[in-house]
Formats: structure tokens, C-alpha cells, sequence
């Protein structure tokens, strides 16, 4: 059995999927979630075979550590994930890029708008190692003008996406409040905003988060 977590924001659309893979024969959905906290939460509980996460739950930083495997022996890290499915929407596939040459076998990635056929099929693909890449998604990196933002940067605009004060990015980020500060500056300067909500609206209508 393929034992599937999934994180993904919307009680409706999660729970449909989940009733449609827990009808094959061949996979056990062990948890749900739909937030960053919850996610790491049933990582750490479940270590499932397989994650399918939206792409707004995990950052890249987070990527590496949920597929990380320890140098030392070829063993599993801490917590870790077989191997994720992210489900992307197709105005963000600008941020693919350096993901799909870093992250090989162990992550998948597939359009949000792709049949749940589709997740159900990428989900065994993954288990058994084979390559997941939605095309669509590939052509859509291409298209998208280079962005001027550093991963960081978008790490940090990531979090302030989802509303939390300078001191709460820091701790998620493993940051000091003073070095959120600085790259809040930075991605200001770059997108030419004025506030750092702004900076989201812009970066997310150039594709670049």
C-alpha cells in the first residue's frame, strides 16, 4: 500500500480526493492537512509514502527538508516524506524552475488543474520512483520572464502572503527580525512597491511567486 498524506487548503476539494484515492486498492490515505503547521505535524506523525501538497504550503527551503535523506547511510532524514506530489496552479509555474533540476525522482509536479485521474496515477508514478512533470507546467517556467527575486526573497514573501508579522516570518524561517527586514527592503526595491502586500500583488502577477 502507498501511504498518502495530503495538504491542501479546501476541506471540499481535499476530501473529494481523498475519498477517490482511498477507493484503489492500492493506496491508504493516512492524514490530511491544511496548513504549513499541520502539514510538518502529520509528516512527523505519519511519515507517508507519498505527499500531495499545494505548492502555497511549502516553501523551498521546506522542499529539501521534507525529501531529505542522510548522507551518512542513504537513510531517511528527519521529517521526512518519500516523495511529494505539488499540485501547482499555472500562473505560479514561474517559480519551477530551479526546482525541477534540483529535486529529480523524490518530487513530482503537476498542474492544480489536472483530473484527480491525473493525481491518482502520479501518486503510484512516485512510489515507484518514475519521473512526474506535468508539461503544461514546464512550457508555462519557460514562458515566464526571469525573475529578480532570490529564492530567499521569495521564501519571505511566501509567509508575508499568508499575513504574519515581521517576528512570526523570522521563526518560520529560521530568521532574525532584522534579516526579514533587510530582504523586505530588498523585494520592495526589486518589484518597485511600496508596501510588502504590494510586493506580493506584483510578484504574483509577473509570475515570480
Amino acid at each position: 500500500m502507498v501511504r498518502t498524506l495530503l495538504a491542501l487548503q479546501g476541506g471540499l476539494v481535499r476530501g473529494a480526493l481523498a475519498q477517490l484515492l482511498s477507493a484503489e486498492h492500492d493506496i491508504d490515505v493516512v492524514g490530511e492537512a491544511d496548513t504549513p503547521h499541520q502539514l510538518r505535524a502529520a509528516v512527523r506523525a505519519e511519515r507517508p509514502d507519498v505527499a500531495v501538497v499545494e505548492f502555497d504550503l511549502v516553501t523551498v527551503a521546506e522542499l529539501a527538508h521534507l525529501t531529505a535523506v542522510d548522507p551518512a547511510d542513504g537513510t531517511d532524514g528527519d521529517g521526512y516524506v518519500g516523495r511529494l506530489l505539488i499540485l501547482v496552479e499555472q500562473r505560479r509555474a514561474g517559480r519551477l524552475g530551479p526546482l525541477l533540476a534540483e529535486h529529480g525522482h523524490r518530487v513530482g509536479f503537476l498542474s492544480r488543474d489536472v483530473p484527480p485521474g491525473r493525481i491518482v496515477q502520479g501518486v503510484r508514478q512516485l512510489a515507484e520512483g518514475r519521473l512526474v512533470l506535468d508539461p503544461d507546467l514546464v512550457v508555462a517556467a519557460l514562458e515566464v520572464a526571469d525573475s529578480p527575486l532570490t529564492n530567499r526573497e521569495r521564501e519571505v514573501l511566501d509567509v508575508v502572503a499568508e499575513g504574519h508579522p515581521v517576528q512570526e516570518i523570522a521563526e518560520r524561517l529560521v530568521l532574525s527580525a532584522g534579516t526579514v527586514r533587510n530582504h523586505l527592503s530588498r523585494i520592495m526595491a526589486k518589484t518597485g512597491a511600496r508596501t510588502r502586500w504590494e510586493a506580493v500583488r506584483i510578484a504574483r502577477e509577473s509570475g515570480w511567486l
